[in-house]
C-alpha cells in the first residue's frame, strides 16, 4: 500500500519545516506550524472520542482552519467528509444523517502538538455528490485512491514543484479544490495561497502579491477575469491555469491565453474519479473539441447501449477504469452497482475517442446540470417546486450560459384556480436550497409536454424556451 496522503504531508513538513505551507490575507503557516496545529486538532478530536475509522464532518470554508482540521483528522486515521458551508441547514442535515459522524467540526482550537499519523486502512475521504436520483451520496475513497489521485495532480497534470505557489480559490469541500488545489501542493512542498471568496480583484492581487504560479479554476472564473475591469498584465507570471468541474469552451481558453499568455489545461473529472482525463503540463498539444487524454494508469472505453465496445471515432457512453476511483457510495449498494462493474466506472457521459486517444464529450446520458463548476441534479429542485401548494408539475433543465456553462431553468404548471408569480417560486426555492442550485428563471405553462407514458418531454421544453 502506498503511503497515506497525510504521511506524505508529514514527510514534506520534516523536509521543509520553515517553508510557507499556507498563505492568506493576514497570515501564514509554515509546514512545521501547520503540522503542529494539525497535531493539536488530532489531540482535541482524540479527547472527544474520535478513533481510527470514525467519521468526522468538516463545515469550514476556504480558511486555514479547514486545512488544520482535515490534516488533524487524517492523522488519527479518521474518515473525513468536507461539507460545503453554502448548503442550507436541511441539506446539511440530510448528509449528516447519512454520514453519522462522531464529530461535526466548524472550527479548530488554538492548540499545537506533535502527533504522528497512524497508518490506518480506513478510507480517508467521503466526498458527497448528488446521485442520479438527486439524493446526496457519499463517494468513499480509499487510501490508495487518494494517494494515487493526488500524485496524478502533482505530475503529470500540473508538474508541481516546491517552488510553485498554488491559488486555493476553489471550494475545498469539493474534489477539485481539495485534491488539486490543496493536497497536491502540500504533498510536494509548494505553497497554497488561500482565497476565501473569488473575485477578479482578489485573484489578480494574489498572483501579484504572493507570486502565484498555478491557478486551478473553473470556466466562470476565467470569464469573469476577462470581462472585468481589472488589469490582467500581472497574470502573465502564472505558469499554468487549469479548468475543470464544468466544460471550458475552447474559445474561452483561446481568449484567456491571448489576454494573459497563460495556457489553460482543460480536463474532465468527477467526485468519484478525481481527474482521469486531462491535458497535461508537459504536452503542448491542444485540440479545440477535446478535453485531453487519459492520464497514465487510466483506461477509457466507449460502449454502445447494449454494452458492446465501440471503435475509435464512434460516439457512445464513456466508461473509465482508474486506480483513483471510489470504492462505493456510502450505504448505497444498488447505486454503486449501477455505476461500477468489473472495475469500470460508468460515467453517464457520451463521448468519442480519436485514434490518438483524445476524448471529446458529446453529451450526458444521466441528467446533470453543470453550473459554474457545481453539479446540480434537476430532481432535487423539482421536488422542492412540487412541494409548493400551488404547483402541480415541475421540470428543470440546464440551458447554455456564456459564463457559467449552464444555468438552471424551471418550468411549472399550477393547480387550477391558483396564481403565483415566478419570483415567488424562486424565493420558495432559495429558502430550501443552496443558492447555486436555485433556478434563475421559471416559466409557468398550462401543462408540461409529455410522452404517452406520462414522462415529461424535456427536449420539447428546451426547444420551446
Amino acid at each position: 500500500m502506498p503511503p497515506t496522503v497525510v504521511a506524505l504531508f508529514e514527510a514534506t513538513a520534516r523536509r521543509r519545516p520553515d517553508e510557507v505551507a499556507l498563505h492568506w490575507d493576514g497570515g501564514v503557516l509554515t509546514y512545521r506550524e501547520l503540522d503542529q496545529r494539525a497535531g493539536g486538532f488530532a489531540r482535541a478530536l482524540h479527547h472527544r472520542g474520535v478513533r481510527a475509522a470514525d467519521r468526522v464532518a468538516l463545515v469550514i470554508g476556504n480558511r486555514w482552519p479547514f486545512v488544520v482540521a482535515l490534516l488533524g483528522a487524517l492523522k488519527l486515521g479518521a474518515t473525513v467528509a468536507p461539507l460545503d458551508p453554502r448548503l442550507t441547514d436541511d441539506e446539511r442535515k440530510s448528509i449528516v444523517d447519512d454520514l453519522a459522524p462522531i464529530v461535526v467540526a466548524r472550527d479548530v482550537p488554538d492548540d499545537e502538538c506533535d502527533w504522528p499519523s497512524v497508518h490506518g486502512a480506513a478510507p480517508p475521504l467521503i466526498l458527497y455528490t448528488s446521485g442520479s436520483t438527486g439524493a446526496p451520496k457519499g463517494a468513499v475513497l480509499s487510501q490508495r485512491a487518494v494517494s494515487v489521485g493526488v500524485q496524478s495532480w502533482i505530475d503529470p497534470v500540473m508538474a508541481l514543484t516546491p517552488e510553485d505557489v498554488v491559488l486555493g480559490v476553489l471550494p475545498l469541500a469539493h474534489s477539485y479544490g481539495l485534491n488539486g488545489g490543496l493536497l497536491a501542493p502540500l504533498v510536494v512542498g509548494a505553497t497554497v495561497a488561500l482565497v476565501e471568496r473569488f473575485s477578479p480583484e482578489t485573484v489578480v492581487a494574489s498572483v501579484g502579491d504572493l507570486g502565484v504560479s498555478v491557478f486551478p479554476g473553473v470556466a466562470t472564473m476565467f470569464r469573469r477575469l476577462l470581462d472585468g475591469d481589472v488589469p490582467l498584465d500581472g497574470l502573465r507570471r502564472l505558469r499554468i491555469a487549469l479548468s475543470g468541474a464544468a466544460p471550458c469552451p475552447w474559445e474561452l481558453a483561446r481568449d484567456w491565453r491571448a489576454a494573459t499568455g497563460v495556457r489553460v489545461l482543460r480536463g474532465y473529472g468527477m467526485t468519484e474519479l478525481f481527474r482521469p482525463l486531462s491535458y497535461v503540463a508537459g504536452d503542448p498539444e491542444d485540440r479545440p473539441d477535446a478535453i485531453g487524454r487519459p492520464v497514465p494508469g487510466v483506461d477509457v472505453k466507449i460502449v454502445a447501449d447494449d454494452g458492446t465496445p465501440l471503435p475509435a471515432g464512434e460516439c457512445g457512453e464513456m466508461f473509465i477504469r482508474s486506480p483513483a476511483a471510489m470504492d462505493e457510495y456510502l450505504g448505497a449498494p444498488e447505486e454503486t452497482r449501477a455505476v461500477i462493474n468489473d472495475g469500470w466506472f460508468r460515467t453517464g457521459d457520451l463521448a468519442t475517442v480519436t485514434p490518438g486517444g483524445f476524448v471529446r464529450i458529446d453529451g450526458r446520458k444521466r441528467e446533470r446540470i453543470l453550473r459554474g463548476g457545481d453539479s446540480i441534479f434537476p430532481l432535487e429542485i423539482e421536488t422542492v417546486l412540487m412541494a409548493h401548494p400551488s404547483v402541480i408539475e415541475a421540470a428543470v433543465i440546464g440551458v447554455s450560459h456564456p459564463d457559467l456553462g449552464e444555468e438552471v431553468t424551471a418550468f411549472v404548471a399550477l393547480r387550477r384556480g391558483v396564481d403565483v408569480a415566478p419570483d415567488a417560486l424562486i424565493t420558495w426555492c432559495r429558502e430550501r436550497l443552496a443558492a447555486f442550485k436555485c433556478p434563475r428563471r421559471i416559466t409557468i405553462l398550462d401543462t408540461l409536454p409529455k410522452a404517452p407514458t406520462g414522462k415529461v418531454l424535456k427536449a420539447a421544453l428546451r426547444a420551446a424556451r
